[in-house]
């Protein structure tokens, strides 16, 4: 029996974020086991905690989504953290575990509820063609007058982020995922005109293999778009994303500049703990 732990993360409120499933003490576990379990659980993704390898880690995660793992992912990060924490984890570093994933090591920052973590470096930046541009603007349906702006922004799960000119033109988006083509996440942002408690709306499109789906909060993508729009001076060093919004979520990504780096925070949220027969 492992432990066994689901977190909401992105949100103060448990159901209104993107669950992550964790699995505790992973360590003897195969590729293919950790593949159709995360098959099974059907979530976005599930991730597994293992003995860390390097001697800067205070643990290693492995993710998978339904169809294939990833070196990194955002939400996945801070929701295995917390669940790592609340099972009596303690960091070399005070509230300031390391973990160590396909991507390299990634610092998490624990500040009560809230958790962040320092954004990895892109592997691939900078704009986009003009042909990948016209191929993004018929598969989200929109016309490519109407995209502001977009570029490469892939930390590892390989995305391309859109900017159109509000977080209204976000929320309308209904994309054909027939005509993605060679693009396996895609990302859309917009900035809300009107105030309130946040500054942008994204959206986050990704390739599950099988299909195409819409991811309800994103860390991955929040944290290359901040990379791309606050040194653009787009968007100020310090402001909150609003993801979710179409899929009844009410998802809240915090992101700031500090230090050189890139922080990307959310609330967690423990909801359901236990013991897993794997």
């Amino acid at each position: 029996m492992r432990g066994f732990s689901q977190v909401d993360v992105f949100t103060d409120e448990f159901l209104y974020g993107n669950p992550v499933a964790v699995v505790h003490d992973a360590d003897g576990l195969s590729s293919e086991e950790m593949a159709a379990f995360a098959r099974w659980t059907n979530l976005a993704e599930t991730t597994f905690l293992l003995s860390p390898e390097s001697p800067d880690a205070d643990y290693r995660l492995r993710i998978f989504t339904i169809s294939r793992e990833l070196p990194f992912a955002g939400h996945p990060t801070l929701g295995s953290a917390r669940a790592w924490l609340a099972r009596g984890g303690v960091p070399r570093v005070p509230w300031r575990p390391v973990q160590e994933c396909g991507a390299g090591l990634v610092t998490v920052r624990a500040e009560g509820a809230r958790l962040a973590f320092a954004a990895p470096p892109l592997v691939r930046s900078g704009p986009v063609t003009l042909s990948e541009l016209l191929a993004l603007a018929a598969a989200l349906r929109v016309r490519p007058e109407d995209i502001v702006d977009a570029q490469w922004a892939d930390n590892g799960p390989g995305w391309v982020a859109v900017l159109l000119p509000s977080a209204a033109a976000v929320l309308a988006v209904e994309p054909d995922f027939s005509l993605f083509g060679p693009f396996e996440s895609v990302g859309v942002v917009g900035p809300h005109l009107d105030g309130g408690d946040a500054a942008f709306e994204v959206r986050a499109f990704v390739d599950e293999g099988s299909r195409f789906d819409e991811d309800p909060v994103t860390g991955s993508l929040n944290a290359a778009i901040a990379q791309w729009l606050i040194p653009a001076g787009i968007a100020a060093p310090s402001y909150v994303a609003a993801q979710g919004t179409v899929l009844g979520r009410r998802g809240r990504v915090h992101l700031s500049q500090a230090d050189g780096e890139i922080w990307v925070g959310g609330d967690t949220v423990l909801g359901i703990t236990g013991q897993l027969a794997l």
